[in-house]
């Protein structure tokens, strides 16, 4: 009835080989398009969010520390569950985990828009990223256990177009509805969108589990691994208050290093672990997992910088800085579906490399960016920087999933999103901090040079704060021609320190080009084909 196969010395329990789905029950693409629904919601409210922050904190009366915990609240809840969740998802079934994550984000979201007060928000906040924590590697796990392996590349593919449109689009629909209607909008949307998913998940979602799913939890494992996460994401978001080489940086992360190590001992001691290392024996599957880091690490990081160059160098509006991200977004739904057939037919290798190269040159082509740059040329990079994305958006998630065995589906699921997450934090601290580097060594001669008024420490440290955002620091009742060579000198140093950002993250999408290198085909992808049907 089974037989094992291994990859790399990872075993694998194909399982009996189902008949073609019949109707809406466990129908391939009738399940993408379920779990699409559920993944729209939570990428969405990943960018959505930043835009509703101002109003939040204007009508809330909330300090900008307290601002700072809606996302970081998330971002933190988020990091530390998702590889747990998809243990979760392998244990009980991913159908049961993810429509358990989609009523709970949806009604966490409801939660936040009746809140009246910033701690309540906060700790829906937190509620929330713990329930997209359930559904995001819950929604891998039903693909990876539904489409043959024929299928699998262009399902993720089309599963990542809805991703990266999705993050993308957030900050065009929250401006509409931040403006239009009020902050409170941004998280009732998810209301309808989580019953429609709710209602779609329990029609059509079928129950896949492997014969040797897990049956017990590595409660000391999990401890481990969450602290662990915790201790690395935590210092990552206060670097730029603490500082890099401050005692406190240094030693979250060196206790992150101790929990690591403690974790990985202890999976090598439990019968059934929170991660059986003898994945990580799989060289694809490290490779997958190292290339979601560096590509969220330059993606995620650079375009961090890319909203505040439209918004504070250009002036232009949420909805106007959100369209002009439109070559970005058009170019990811456009290439992510065929970045999936050519995965398909010629394997990751190649398009991962292709699409690193193009992700590299687009972060060098954006260090040409001026104060007077305009659509065209800023489009072109845009775009270049989605074409890019597309493949290994696809072909990183496929070889990560593809070559774990099912029962570990949703472990790889879970996996694949905490690298994403692991990176996009670590790309916007180091950028943050090399563009603060940057600002720092040139403000005080570039003000000086523009023969402004000299500046006193004070008075230099906040003018840095507003520069690193691209803000020019001009004090109320300045002369006209003062404000604007104020802001000419803003801007110029706003531009450096970014181009220099996006030199380094140009440089980390080379080394990933490298790493793609060691990629193939996920060996163990038919094995969803072959999953027993519960």
């Amino acid at each position: 009835m089974t037989s094992q196969t291994t990859v790399d010395k990872v075993p694998v329990d194909r399982g009996p080989v189902p008949a073609p789905a019949k109707g809406l029950r466990g129908h391939p693409w009738l399940t993408l398009f379920s779990v699409a629904i559920g993944v729209m919601m939570v990428a969405l409210d990943g960018t959505i969010v930043a835009i509703a922050n101002p109003a939040i904190q204007k009508d809330l009366g909330a300090t900008l520390a307290d601002v700072q915990w809606i996302t970081n609240g998330y971002l933190l809840a988020l990091a530390v569950a998702l590889i747990t969740a998809g243990k979760l998802g392998d244990r009980f079934g991913h159908r049961q985990t993810f429509l358990i994550g989609v009523a709970g984000f949806a009604a966490a979201s409801g939660a936040i828009g009746l809140s009246d007060s910033i701690a309540l928000v906060v700790g829906f906040r937190v509620l929330q990223g713990l329930f997209g924590a359930l559904l995001m590697p819950a929604a891998l796990g039903l693909l990876r256990a539904t489409f043959p392996a024929e299928k699998l590349n262009m399902a993720i593919g089309i599963w990542g177009m809805v991703i990266g449109a999705s993050t993308a689009g957030g900050p065009i629909l929250g401006g509409v509805l931040v403006e239009h209607v009020s902050w409170q909008s941004v998280f009732f949307i998810n209301l309808p969108v989580g019953v429609l998913a709710l209602v779609l998940g329990a029609v059509i979602l079928k129950d896949h589990r492997a014969e040797n799913a897990p049956k017990s939890f590595d409660i000391p494992g999990i401890a481990l691994l969450s602290s662990a996460m915790f201790a690395l994401i935590w210092p990552l978001i206060k670097a730029g208050e603490w500082g890099w080489g401050s005692a406190s940086t240094l030693g979250w992360l060196a206790g992150s290093l101790v929990l690591f190590v403690l974790f990985a001992f202890w999976e090598t001691r439990v019968a059934e672990p929170l991660i059986p290392l003898r994945l990580f024996r799989s060289v694809p599957v490290t490779a997958g997992t190292v290339l979601m880091v560096l590509m969220a690490f330059a993606f995620m990081g650079g375009l961090f910088f890319v909203t505040f160059y439209l918004a504070n160098v250009h002036g232009m509006s949420a909805v106007d800085s959100g369209l002009h991200l439109l070559p970005l977004t058009a170019m990811m739904i456009v290439s992510s579906p065929l970045a999936g057939a050519l995965i398909t037919r010629f394997g990751p290798r190649i398009p991962l490399v292709g699409g690193m190269v193009c992700t590299a040159v687009a972060m060098f082509g954006m260090t040409t960016l001026s104060t007077d740059t305009g659509t065209l040329p800023m489009s072109v990079w845009l775009a270049l920087l989605g074409l890019g994305l597309a493949p290994v958006m696809v072909g990183a998630t496929e070889v990560i999933v593809g070559n774990a065995p099912l029962e570990l589906s949703g472990v790889a699921g879970g996996l694949q999103q905490a690298a994403m997450q692991v990176g996009g934090s670590l790309g916007t601290a180091v950028l943050g901090a090399v563009m603060s580097a940057k600002v720092s060594s040139d403000l005080a001669g570039n003000w000086a040079d523009a023969k402004l008024p000299p500046l006193s420490p004070d008075q230099l440290g906040l003018a840095k704060e507003a520069v690193e955002v691209g803000m020019p620091p001009v004090a109320p009742g300045t002369p006209t021609q003062v404000a604007a060579q104020i802001t000419d000198v803003a801007h110029e140093t706003f531009i450096s320190g970014m181009g220099m950002a996006f030199t380094v993250a140009g440089i980390v999408a080379v080394l990933a080009g490298a790493v793609a290198l060691f990629t193939k085909r996920g060996e163990n992808a038919d094995g969803g084909a072959g999953a027993a049907h519960i």
